[in-house]
């Protein structure tokens, strides 16, 4: 990730991106929700917290956020998540970044969502903070194009930036 000056970083994971991208993905149907970051720290609070939902009281109390939360699986850096996605039998996904600023190599909710039709594996890569490095998105396969409102303001959560996304891609 990058902060607000452009210098890279690691962000801190948040319990609501959590819940609400987990709960889209469930809802959509994505078959995984991978959390990366390289902090020992920010993986055990991730694995407490999706425990609490999956194991703990959180599962009693509330059955059908354990499905959402059960999508969740913690890596240490994206090509961990490559491989994973690779060893599963289907083969290294093709790799497509978000960004919230124009880019030259941006392709359409329409021309991604055809792609998709095709079975291939894909990761989609969302970022936090100030938005993914520059060196992410250079070594991407694909890059998404912005999601737009009406005005010039362009600074969306993460989760609310994959559940549009989400929605454009693969809803109905």
């Amino acid at each position: 990730m990058v902060n607000k000056q452009g210098d890279t970083i690691t962000a801190a994971i948040t319990n609501l991106d959590l819940h609400d991208i987990s709960r889209a993905a469930k809802t959509y149907g994505v078959r995984s929700f991978y959390v990366v970051t390289p902090l020992f720290d920010q993986q055990e609070l991730v694995e407490r917290i999706v425990s609490h939902w999956i194991e703990g009281e959180g599962s009693r109390y509330n059955p059908i956020r354990r499905k959402a939360l059960e999508l969740i699986i913690v890596k240490d850096s994206l090509n961990e998540v490559v491989d994973d996605i690779a060893n599963n039998g289907e083969g290294a996904p093709k790799t497509v970044v978000t960004c919230a600023r124009p880019n030259a190599r941006s392709i359409s909710f329409d021309k991604f969502r055809a792609m998709l039709q095709a079975g291939k594996p894909y990761l989609l890569i969302f970022g936090t903070a100030w938005g993914l490095s520059e060196q992410i998105i250079n070594s991407s396969d694909y890059v998404l194009e912005p999601v737009k409102g009406n005005t010039d303001y362009n600074h969306l959560s993460v989760r609310s930036a994959a559940a549009i996304i989400l929605d454009r891609l693969i809803g109905r």
